[in-house]
């Protein structure tokens, strides 16, 4: 497989606000490719795959933890903040991952775990071993375990309390998520010294950003229920003003898997912004709810509760990564439902979601799969893809924790998918062999000669989107429709928020989520009135809707329309 790349690139271009434009892929470094031979993805691996996702469309590239770590958590057990795993490269096979992404204009940002590390790291290993140390303090340390009973477990079906007793100190030290990761101290200042150094140390190497885990959970009080805690938000807006002064362009976004108005809030405010983005964990429950139920009023509920930001703000919107689909912020009686369409099977459940990939999800559904993906390109907020999804790949239930959707990018029919040439036992996760997932019929190969696999699909939809600017950064507007099934907005870019060579664009986008053909009437908004109706894909011209207050429109089943407003 090859792709060509156009000569003469210019390279990264300055836009402090590129975040609000860009489409997002998380990559897994240990999943993607294996340039050595050792079953293991690695930096030159990806290196030799930038081609493929600037072909595809991708703006910049989100990189899960590959700090060194013992990898009990999927490498977010950080033992040292300031070195790779050997198996994934060295510091300057990073670096020229940095400088070759940049020469196709595609940025890079990374995972910095703010919450906690490794019991392993230096800090906890002198923290447990010299109490009265300059480390003594760095983690959350008690004499009793009977502290912040209120505070929920996060992990419930592999940590049965907050806190774990240390042998060797003989005290009870907290942890959020599993015990061998001890959450960080932020009551001590010399923390936050140290978490301002590790961010310079990697935005001096040349990221252009960080994902910021788990930042909800910083800060405990006897108040509180240690989420979203007042000084938690302190602390982000100290972090932001550093970034801005010293690392101007760089972008900051939010893990912070809350209520859609508590989500909001690490946007911050114009005199002290927090967050450039936040990842839209609200929406993501609701869009799954309506494809199978048919409704999209919860759907249009929590857009409508998410649509206020600060100006230079954007929301992280998503349909999976390589977490669960967390149901934490569901009813009750919706996540009964979530896990009784999409979990059937007790190994697709953990913790609180369903650790599945889109495509088995939605059954391998074209119709149901090119709706979500076109409703995630329309949404207010900058898109982010999980490798492989572009293709349809599948997951495998039967393998531990959350590496269900954690195994090997397929690129070829060949062994091992493409991704490695070492013996298949050799691999760190087998490759899926599933009926209907099966590597050999689903790859980037196979897919390239298909013109109409949905590998293309997705490409279209990406460069279609970056050619209409008003996806990216335009107002949102929810329209009244007569179908409940039908979710119909107005994205609007006015003059005021075009760069040099845009012009103002307003797109009319409708989504059928009935499992079966449907007409819909949207009532327009007065500023889409006396106007035509364009496609954007083919172009073809809808029915003149001048002097009128509503459109209708047919739709096939599970189908959609992005109608240029002419």
């Amino acid at each position: 497989m090859s792709f060509t790349v156009p000569m003469g690139q210019p390279g990264l271009q300055h836009d402090p606000q590129w975040y609000r434009r860009a489409i997002f892929y998380e990559v897994m470094v240990r999943s993607f490719a294996d340039s050595d031979g050792d079953g293991v993805g690695d930096f030159q691996g990806l290196i030799s795959k930038l081609d493929y996702l600037e072909w595809l469309g991708v703006d910049a590239l989100w990189l899960p933890p590959f700090y060194a770590s013992p990898l009990l958590d999927g490498g977010y057990d950080v033992q040292d903040y300031r070195s790779v795993l050997p198996e994934y490269g060295t510091l300057d096979d990073f670096r020229e991952l940095v400088t070759q992404a940049h020469q196709r204009n595609m940025r890079i940002v990374i995972d910095l775990v703010v919450n906690h590390t490794s019991d392993q790291h230096e800090w906890f290993e002198k923290s447990r071993t010299d109490p009265h140390g300059p480390y003594g303090d760095y983690y959350v340390w008690s004499d009793t375990d009977d502290l912040w009973t209120d505070i929920r477990i996060i992990f419930n079906d592999t940590e049965d309390s907050n806190w774990a007793f240390d042998a060797e100190r003989r005290q009870f030290y907290f942890h959020r998520f599993f015990s061998h990761q001890p959450d960080l101290n932020y009551g001590n200042p010399a923390v936050h010294d140290e978490i301002f150094d590790v961010a310079r140390f990697w935005l001096d190497l040349g990221v252009d950003g960080f994902r910021l885990d788990a930042v909800p959970y910083l800060y405990e009080s006897d108040e509180g229920l240690g989420e979203s805690e007042p000084e938690t938000h302190d602390f982000i807006a100290s972090l932001r003003a550093m970034i801005d002064k010293e690392y101007p362009g760089k972008v900051l976004i939010a893990e912070a898997n809350q209520q859609p108005q508590e989500v909001a809030e690490y946007f911050g405010s114009e005199e002290a912004p927090e967050c450039h983005m936040a990842f839209h964990f609200p929406v993501m429950p609701r869009l799954f709810y309506a494809l199978r139920s048919q409704l999209v009023a919860p759907l249009i509920e929590t857009l409508n509760e998410t649509k206020d930001v600060p100006g230079a703000a954007s929301w992280a919107v998503f349909l999976r990564n390589h977490d669960e689909l967390t149901l934490e912020m569901v009813t009750d009686e919706e996540r009964q439902a979530l896990y009784g369409w999409y979990a059937y099977d007790p190994r697709m459940r953990i913790n609180d979601g369903i650790r599945r990939r889109l495509a088995t999800l939605l059954d391998n559904s074209r119709h149901e799969m090119e709706l979500a993906y076109a409703l995630l390109m329309a949404l207010p907020g900058s898109p982010f893809l999980y490798y492989g999804d572009e293709i349809g790949m599948g997951d495998n239930i039967w393998l531990q924790d959350r590496d269900a959707s954690r195994t090997p990018m397929q690129w070829t029919p060949d062994r091992n998918a493409g991704f490695s040439t070492a013996d298949p036992g050799k691999l760190y996760l087998p490759v899926i062999q599933s009926l209907g997932y099966h590597y050999s019929s689903i790859n980037v190969e196979t897919a390239l000669a298909q013109s109409r696999s949905f590998l293309h699909f997705v490409r279209q939809l990406l460069h279609v989107r970056r050619s209409h600017p008003v996806l990216g950064v335009g107002g949102y507007d929810t329209c009244l429709t007569d179908n409940q099934s039908v979710l119909a907005f107005v994205r609007t870019l006015g003059a005021d928020q075009c760069r040099p060579g845009e012009t103002p664009e307003t797109v009319l986008c409708v989504f059928s989520f009935a499992h079966h053909p449907t007409t819909v009437t949207v009532s327009i908004p007065e500023s889409v009135r006396g106007k035509h109706l364009r496609d954007i894909f083919g172009g073809s011209v809808f029915p003149d809707i001048s002097g009128k207050n509503t459109v209708t429109l047919t739709l096939g089943t599970q189908g959609f329309y992005w109608l240029a407003v002419e």
